[in-house]
C-alpha cells in the first residue's frame, strides 16, 4: 500500500512539474510572440495607414522641371531648348523661372488637354490659354485675360518658392512620371481617384447605364453647389438618387471592414461646376457633393451608410494627434489652400506642410504612407507625352511625392504611374489585391477596363524599402493648419512647427530631438507594453492551469 501511495505521489509530482514547465513555456511564448519574425508584418503590410493628399492644377515641369535627376524641362547649359508658340505675339516663349505668387494658368478641360499635347509636340499651352478669352479663371475652360497672363503657363518655380516641397523630394521619393488618370479637369480626376472611372449614368440606380464622361458627369449640373440650394443626394437616405451609380473603392473597403475617411476643407471651390462661363465661387463642405467632394454623390456611399466618413479637414489633425487615423484617408483642400490659380503655391505648400507635420508627430507615423499629388496640370506646360491606357487617358504629367518611414531616401522614381496606382496600392495593402473589377467585385459596371491591372503602370511598392530602419520624422517650418468651419477664413501656424537644424553628419533634427540620421522610436514603447501585458496575461492563465492541477491532486 505504501509503495502504491509513493508511486501515486511521484506521478502527481511529475505531472505537476510537466504542467508547470508547459505553462511557463506558454507564458514565455506569449510574452515574446510580438517580437517573433512570424508575428511581424512584412513588406507592404507594414503600412497600416495610406494618406492621399490631393492638391490642384500644377504640372510636373511647373514645380519640379529643374529638380536634379528628374526628367525635367529639356535644357542645354541651363537654357531651355524648347520654345512654345505664342500665336498672339507671333513668336515662341521659352520656359522661364517666376517668383510670382499668383498665376492665371490655362484651360484644363479634356479638349484643352488634347490641344496642349498637340499630337505629341507638347506645344499648345500658350495657344490654348489665349484662345480661352476673358472668362473667369475659376472656370476650367478659362484662363487670364491679358496676353502676359496667358504666357505664365510656361513659367516654372523651383526651391526658391517651393522649399518644403523640394525638401520632401530630396529626402523621400519624387515621382517624375506621375500622370493624371484622365484627360481633363478636377471632377473627372477626383472620380478616378476614388473609383478608377468617370462616367455619367442615365439611371444612377443601375450601374449598367453608366458611360464614360470626362466633361460634366454630375447630372445635377451644379444645382445645390452654390450654397443657395441643397442637393438631395447628400442626405442619408437621399431624397433624390445620387448621380454616380458605378462602383467606387469605398464599396470594397466597407465590405472588408476597412476604415476610411475623406477629409475636405470647408470653404469655396474655384471651378464652375455647371460649365458656365462665369459663376459665384461655389461652396463646399463634407455634406455637399461637388467637384472636389464626389463621394456624397455615389450610390454605394449612401447604401452603405458611410456619409459620416466624409468629414471636415479639421478632424484630420485631431485623428493624427490621437493616433486614430483610419486605414485609408483622402485629404482635399478648399480654394485658398489648393494651389489652383489664382491661389498661391505659398499658401498651399504651408497647408500641406501642416498636414505632413501632424502625421509625423502622430503615433501612426511609423506605419504610414503619404502620397502627395496635384489633380491636373492646370494648363501649365509639361514636355512629356502622356502614355495612353484607354480613351479616357492618361492625362498630363503632374508632380508626385511619397513620404513615409519606409520611403526610399532621395529617390527619383521614373515608373509610369497615375492615380490608379493609389487604388492598386490600397487594394494590395488592405484588400489582398481585390480590384474594382466588374467580373469579381460583386457589383458589375461597364467601365472600359480595370485600371489597376494596366500593364502600362508601374507599382508604387517600388518606392519603398521595407527592410530599412524606419525613417525618422522630418518636421518642416512654415506649416499652417487649415481653419475649422467655425473659425472664419484665417489660417494659423501649426503648433511647434520648427525648422530642423543641421546635425554633425549633415543630417537634421526635428522636434523632440529625433535626429534624421537615427531610427525613430515613436510607437515602439506602446508595442513593448502590449507585449508585456500579453505575457502577464499568459502567465496568469498558466497559474490557473497549475492551480487546477493542484486541486486535482487533492481529490
Amino acid at each position: 500500500m505504501r509503495l502504491i501511495l509513493r508511486l501515486r505521489s511521484s506521478s502527481h509530482r511529475r505531472a505537476l512539474r510537466a504542467a508547470t514547465s508547459l505553462a511557463t513555456g506558454l507564458a514565455l511564448a506569449f510574452l515574446f510572440a510580438g517580437t517573433s519574425p512570424a508575428a511581424t508584418p512584412q513588406g507592404i503590410y507594414k503600412i497600416k495607414h495610406v494618406i492621399v493628399i490631393m492638391q490642384e492644377n500644377r504640372s510636373f515641369d511647373s514645380y519640379f522641371g529643374t529638380f536634379p535627376g528628374a526628367a525635367g524641362i529639356p535644357m542645354r547649359n541651363g537654357v531651355p531648348t524648347v520654345c512654345i508658340p505664342d500665336p498672339v505675339a507671333g513668336h515662341c516663349v521659352r520656359p522661364y523661372h517666376t517668383s510670382a505668387e499668383t498665376e492665371k494658368g490655362g484651360p484644363h478641360g479634356a479638349d484643352s488637354a488634347v490641344a496642349d499635347i498637340n499630337g505629341g509636340k507638347m506645344n499648345g499651352f500658350i495657344a490654348q490659354a489665349e484662345r480661352s478669352g476673358n472668362c473667369k479663371s475659376y472656370n476650367p475652360e478659362c484662363a487670364g485675360s491679358a496676353p502676359t497672363d496667358r504666357r505664365d503657363v510656361v513659367a516654372y518655380h523651383d526651391a526658391r518658392e517651393l522649399g518644403n516641397y523640394w525638401a520632401y523630394a530630396s529626402n523621400f521619393v519624387l515621382q517624375d512620371h506621375m500622370f493624371e488618370s484622365n484627360l481633363g479637369w478636377s471632377l473627372p480626376s477626383h472620380l478616378f481617384m476614388v473609383s478608377g472611372w468617370s462616367a455619367t449614368c442615365s439611371d444612377p440606380t443601375d450601374p449598367s447605364t453608366c458611360t464614360s464622361s470626362l466633361g460634366r458627369p454630375d447630372v445635377d449640373g451644379g444645382q445645390g453647389q452654390t450654397g443657395t440650394k441643397s442637393d438631395g443626394d447628400d442626405i442619408d437616405p437621399p431624397t433624390t438618387p445620387p448621380d454616380f451609380g458605378w462602383t467606387d473603392l469605398t464599396y470594397l473597403l466597407h465590405r472588408a471592414h476597412v476604415a476610411w475617411k475623406y477629409y475636405i476643407a470647408t470653404g469655396t471651390q474655384p471651378d464652375c461646376a455647371d460649365g458656365s462661363q462665369s459663376c459665384p465661387p461655389a461652396y463646399q463642405n463634407p455634406r455637399t457633393p461637388e467637384i472636389w467632394n464626389p463621394l456624397p454623390d455615389f450610390q454605394t456611399v449612401h447604401n452603405d451608410h458611410q456619409l459620416g466618413s466624409i468629414v471636415d479637414v479639421s478632424t484630420f489633425y485631431r485623428d493624427a494627434k490621437n493616433g486614430t487615423l483610419p486605414a485609408v484617408s483622402w485629404v482635399i483642400p478648399n480654394d485658398p489652400l489648393s494651389e489652383h490659380p489664382p491661389a498661391t503655391p505659398k499658401n498651399g505648400q504651408a497647408y500641406v506642410t501642416g498636414l505632413i507635420n501632424s502625421v509625423m508627430r502622430s503615433p501612426d507615423w511609423d506605419s504610414t504612407a503619404i502620397f502627395l499629388s496635384w489633380d491636373d496640370w492646370g494648363g501649365f506646360y509639361d514636355h512629356v507625352v502622356p502614355p495612353s491606357i484607354d480613351s479616357n487617358g492618361l492625362g498630363l504629367r503632374v508632380p508626385g511625392l511619397v513620404i513615409s518611414p519606409y520611403a526610399k531616401h532621395s529617390y527619383v522614381d521614373h515608373q509610369v504611374l497615375s492615380f490608379d496606382s493609389y487604388l492598386k496600392f490600397i487594394e494590395d495593402v488592405f484588400l489582398r489585391g481585390a480590384r474594382l473589377n466588374p467580373k469579381t467585385d460583386g457589383r458589375p459596371d461597364p467601365r472600359p477596363d480595370v485600371r489597376e491591372q494596366s500593364s502600362v503602370l508601374g507599382n508604387l511598392a517600388g518606392d519603398f524599402d521595407f527592410n530599412q530602419t524606419p525613417r525618422p520624422i522630418f518636421i518642416r517650418k512654415g506649416g499652417i493648419v487649415a481653419p475649422s468651419p467655425g473659425r472664419g477664413s484665417t489660417i494659423s501656424p501649426a503648433p511647434s512647427s520648427t525648422e530642423p537644424s543641421p546635425g554633425a553628419n549633415g543630417s537634421t533634427a526635428g522636434d523632440s530631438g529625433v535626429a534624421l540620421g537615427q531610427p525613430s522610436k515613436r510607437g515602439s514603447g506602446n508595442n513593448l507594453v502590449l507585449q508585456l501585458l500579453a505575457g502577464i496575461g499568459a502567465a496568469l492563465a498558466a497559474a490557473g492551469v497549475i492551480g487546477w492541477i493542484r486541486r486535482a491532486r487533492k481529490i
